[in-house]
């Protein structure tokens, strides 16, 4: 058998394009947050009535058509792509079928928009309840456009264009930031002209959702381009009998079920969010000042971004690394193998999870002041959503590296019962916390999440012993407790800067303005990161090197080290006279199947990004065995 070779150029190039695709396209995602705020206020009735509105496009095509295409329609894309043609005329139909069942599920739900508003939000009244349904109206049509987006995003990856799908996001973020700059040149920005349901005209929504929805729209059109240069001759094609969805739908039956439960979930927890919204505006049509210290789902929107952002960018990039190596070693039945892939990817993504968790906690005045548009009272109630969320930031990212051992093996069925038991969490709590005061009913849902993203890990961690016999916990915890050591020492030097820069007075500089906010936090953050660098040499912290060499690698450095790497670490671990077992084609799945607790609603490409290829040599090698273009077979080559 020949041995594994390194990735080829092309190959970094491909990541290197995608991560710096995902990054821009992050950061303007902040950027476009930051101007809705500014746009519509952090603390508005308007501002939770539209996130509530937006999100649900995205959340009703994960429950309802997300996991087929996930679990069904992907695989077969992918298999397709690999025949002589391009699977020109199977990808044909697919899309066609995909493009049907997108229109009719946008026509239903667009169409039944009242009926889903009111089945999504709680205590709105009647004038809320009706802009609700208006900004539905607005949004609900990009339903279609993410379905065919994730099409051909896998039509593309399948054919090894990885770049496209990446940076198609930023103009779809552009054009929004777009629209709210000229929201708030036509109809000035919140702080000093507060916009109200009294005052909300036909021309706001248009600028608000209207462009929200032309984006979407924009993104999905851009990849009609590259789709088009592969010249695969794609067109209607109908007749579906006999190409094998049956077959893949019950092989992803157990991802469907996984799927339509988390989002289900969180379908629930997001009523209940929309609750404290509501009675804000009770008071405020009252004259009562308390509405202002009633913090609404979207504090718990900024939040959740802020921080997702440490998970997206170090645990996406480190499981992709070492997916490949747990997979393998999970195909040779060595369990050591998988449980030092597993301990290795804990420990190397700790690094900067535990130090993020801290200094988001210790930067939350700051960065909630300067996601407030300028209104102290709403950056406190942001600061203090952060807070709660931000310490289980290394919980989080450790249950999404936990996972990637059940989807090594070729197990989709235990993260299911996994998602049972988070989802019986948050159904429970969600249903307790709408019996609280509304000012404390966003706090207390931060906290349900926190308390899910450890419970997570805890029966992640059952699970796991049953198949591994152990985790080597003691090494994990050892280096964790390092690492929070010096993660807690930064976080000192950070309070006693915010402190310094009155960040607990309410007449500090920082509460002064967003851009006096935005100072703090580039003047804070960079001695923090010193002195947790400092820390950790002097606690002899080793982890460090390894997460800076996958994330290196992923952006194409030569000093990096691609996933292919890993692979040939484990080939070459494995004697050479026991070849890897023959085993059945793996389904290529999309790695969010919802198990991780959600808490943004916004669209993320990358989930729709396939999983490493796993595709297996065959031990007995032959003519048979290749269906690929004559004089092209790899193990008769043509001399």
């Amino acid at each position: 058998m020949a041995a594994s070779r390194p990735a080829p150029a092309s190959e970094a190039r491909s990541s290197a394009i995608m991560a710096a695709g995902t990054l821009v396209s992050r950061a303007l995602g902040f950027v476009r947050s930051w101007m809705l705020i500014v746009a519509l206020g952090l603390g508005a009735t308007v501002a939770d009535t539209f996130v509530n509105a937006n999100n649900l496009p995205n959340l009703i095509f994960l429950l309802v058509a997300g996991g087929v295409f996930n679990a069904v329609l992907v695989p077969q894309i992918i298999r397709a792509s690999r025949a002589p043609d391009g699977g020109a005329d199977y990808i044909s139909r697919l899309l066609t079928l995909g493009v049907l069942v997108m229109l009719g599920l946008t026509a239903a739900v667009t169409l039944a928009a009242p009926i889903v508003m009111q089945l999504t939000t709680a205590g709105y009244s009647q004038q809320q309840l009706a802009l609700a349904t208006v900004f539905a109206y607005w949004c609900l049509p990009q339903i279609f456009f993410y379905g065919l987006y994730a099409l051909l995003t896998q039509v593309l990856n399948a054919h090894g264009a990885f770049g496209p799908a990446m940076w198609a996001p930023i103009v779809n973020n552009i054009v929004a930031i777009g629209g709210l700059g000229m929201f708030i040149w036509i109809f000035g920005a919140s702080a000093a002209n507060p916009h109200t349901l009294d005052s909300w005209t036909p021309l706001h929504t248009v600028l608000v959702a209207g462009v929200s929805t032309l984006g979407v729209v924009v993104q999905t059109a851009l990849l009609l381009i590259p789709v088009h240069r592969l010249r695969l001759g794609l067109r209607p094609a109908f007749g579906w009998r006999g190409v094998g969805l049956g077959q893949a739908a019950r092989l992803g039956a157990w991802t469907l079920a996984t799927a339509a439960v988390g989002q289900l979930t969180f379908l629930y927890v997001m009523k209940i969010a929309s609750l404290p919204g509501a009675e804000r505006e009770r008071l405020r049509a009252a004259g009562d000042p308390a509405w202002q210290g009633i913090p609404g789902n979207t504090v718990l929107e900024i939040a959740s971004q802020l921080y997702l952002l440490p998970h997206s960018i170090i645990a996406l990039s480190l499981a992709t690394v070492l997916f490949n190596r747990m997979t393998k070693a999970s195909q040779e039945g060595d369990r050591r193998g998988v449980r030092e892939a597993l301990s290795h990817g804990l420990r190397t993504m700790a690094v900067a999870t535990v130090f993020s968790a801290l200094a988001l906690f210790a930067l939350a005045a700051p960065l909630g002041m300067f996601f407030s548009g300028g209104k102290a009272s709403d950056g406190v109630m942001l600061a203090q959503t952060l807070s709660i969320l931000a310490l289980s930031t290394p919980f989080m990212s450790a249950n999404f590296m936990m996972a990637r051992v059940f989807y090594a093996n070729e197990d989709a069925r235990t993260p299911f019962f996994i998602q049972l038991w988070l989802a019986g969490l948050n159904v429970a709590g969600a249903f307790g916390i709408q019996y609280l005061p509304p000012r404390y009913i966003i706090f207390a849902i931060a906290g349900l999440y926190t308390v899910g993203n450890i419970f997570s890990v805890v029966i992640s961690g059952h699970y796991l012993r049953r198949l591994l016999g152990h985790l080597d916990g003691a090494h994990v915890a050892r280096s964790y407790i390092r690492m929070g050591y010096a993660a807690a020492g930064s976080a000192l030097v950070g309070a006693a800067a915010v402190a310094l820069l009155g960040g607990y007075s309410p007449d500090g500089f920082i509460w002064s303005s967003s851009w006096a906010a935005l100072v703090a936090v580039a003047a804070i953050g960079v001695p923090m990161f010193a002195v947790y660098a400092l820390l950790l040499r002097a606690f002899r912290v080793t982890e460090l090197r390894d997460l800076v060499g996958p994330i290196l690698g992923r952006l194409g450095s030569r000093g990096g080290t691609p996933a292919s790497s890993a692979d040939d670490a484990g080939a070459a671990a494995r004697p050479a006279d026991r070849p890897a077992p023959v085993r059945p084609e793996v389904e290529t799945l999309s790695d969010d199947t919802g198990i991780i607790p959600r808490i943004s609603g916004q669209f993320d490409p990358s989930m729709y990004r396939a999983r490493p290829d796993t595709t297996r040599i065959e031990v007995l090698p032959g003519r048979r065995t290749f269906q690929g273009p004559p004089g092209q077979n790899p193990h008769f080559p043509e001399q």
